[in-house]
């Protein structure tokens, strides 16, 4: 049976609309958490989130990266997508669930959830919201 160990959440944004920042091809970190894992060997970190965006054309694509640690930390998980259609003249929500099965024994395991533009949304598109990324570890044993 699995035993909890902690869970985290960050909230950048918690409505559509509610921010209006234009997408980079540089990476933008909207959302980090430190989950406590309590040097257990082998923890099961479950990781989620949504973002929102806004103003999208045909071609136009975004990345989501999670990295554990900070800048410069071990990517583990990478998401590129195509903006919806659809969201030219409104938004559109992007969910993504993530699990790290390889997270160090450590006391405390950060992760930060990045977000970039391809070379066409940045003409175009925006993040608008809501922004959520949060986490889970327990341990099996």
């Amino acid at each position: 049976m699995g035993t909890f160990l902690d869970m985290r959440s960050s909230m950048n944004a918690n409505a559509s609309g509610s921010i209006g920042v234009s997408l980079t091809t540089v990476p933008q970190l909207f959302g980090i958490i430190g989950l406590q894992t309590k040097n257990v060997a082998n923890p099961i970190v479950t990781l989620a989130g949504t973002v929102g965006i806004s103003g999208g054309a045909l071609g136009n694509t975004f990345t989501i990266d999670i990295v554990r640690g900070v800048t410069g930390g071990t990517t583990i998980y990478s998401l590129q997508s195509a903006i919806a259609l659809n969201v030219l003249n409104g938004s559109d929500s992007y969910s993504f669930n993530v699990q790290d099965l390889l997270a160090p024994a450590a006391a405390e395991t950060v992760y930060t959830a990045f977000i970039s533009g391809g070379p066409l949304a940045v003409l175009t598109g925006a993040r608008n919201g809501p922004e959520t990324f949060y986490g889970i570890a327990s341990s099996s044993e």
